[in-house]
């Protein structure tokens, strides 16, 4: 089916973004939808919201659409996470997520959960309630969870303090360093709090440098369009995603 096709039958692609703040969730969006601007920001009833007003003072609901005017194929949804505390914020996440996952129509369900833990924190450990999310909130039978290790780039200061530490150069250093942090990460407490809870989320990426305009979120890509067991989801994903690039490559041919 054409792409044009597939997103006029389907609709668009809905996303669930969880993460405490400074998790590098912007961030993370404006690269997927290639945008410095901030999104625009829409009620349950399709009205557009005051962003100097309601987001301006930090409040945030989760039935909120936050839609890129560069990519208006995505659909995102932002939760604060759950560092704010509270068994509330868990039920308003745990309810949006059931209530939107039983949607009859394609374009209002929820379609997959982008789960944000930023790496540049000391502790580098989930919170108390982003533990409960993962030990009680059954998403695997209806929404996939990717586990989004964002800032992971301050891993890789703490390498080359220890490459340095061991009689490497300068150069070698910084060289391996990033090696030296994916292969220390890949045996430390996070990922074996994942594979140890009841229902492990499907996979994990490691996300670096997201500030810089040309970052690479191949990988994020990749890995969400592999989550997707239904067909129409993946085909609607990847012609969403496309219709993005293809928007990409004619502004670069433009420049």
């Amino acid at each position: 089916m054409d792409p044009s096709k597939i997103r006029e039958k389907f609709g668009r692609f809905r996303i669930l973004v969880v993460g405490r703040a400074n998790a590098g969730k912007t961030t993370i969006l404006q690269r997927v939808c290639n945008t410095r601007d901030n999104p625009e920001i829409y009620n349950s009833a399709g009205k557009k919201i005051d962003l100097m007003g309601s987001r301006g003072r930090g409040l945030h609901d989760i039935d909120d659409e936050m839609v890129f005017r560069s990519q208006p194929g995505f659909v995102f949804h932002d939760s604060r996470g759950f560092e704010a505390g509270g068994q509330s914020e868990f039920d308003k996440v745990q309810a949006f997520i059931a209530d939107r996952s039983k949607e009859t129509k394609i374009a209002n369900r929820l379609h997959v959960i982008w789960f944000c833990i930023p790496m540049d924190e000391a502790r580098r450990s989930f919170t108390a309630g982003e533990e409960k999310f993962f030990s009680e909130c059954d998403t695997a039978s209806k929404v996939p969870v990717i586990v989004l290790f964002t800032k992971f780039d301050a891993l890789y200061d703490a390498a080359y303090t220890q490459l340095k530490m061991e009689g490497k150069s300068r150069k070698d250093a910084a060289t391996l360093a990033p090696k030296h942090a994916e292969e220390s990460f890949a045996n430390g407490p996070q990922l074996k709090f994942l594979n140890d809870v009841r229902k492990p989320p499907p996979c994990h990426v490691c996300l670096s440098n997201m500030n810089q305009d040309d970052a690479d979120c191949g990988a994020l890509i990749e890995q969400t369009a592999a989550t997707l067991d239904d067909e129409v989801l993946k085909r609607l994903f990847v012609t969403t995603q496309q219709t993005n690039l293809e928007v990409c490559m004619r502004r670069a041919v433009e420049r």
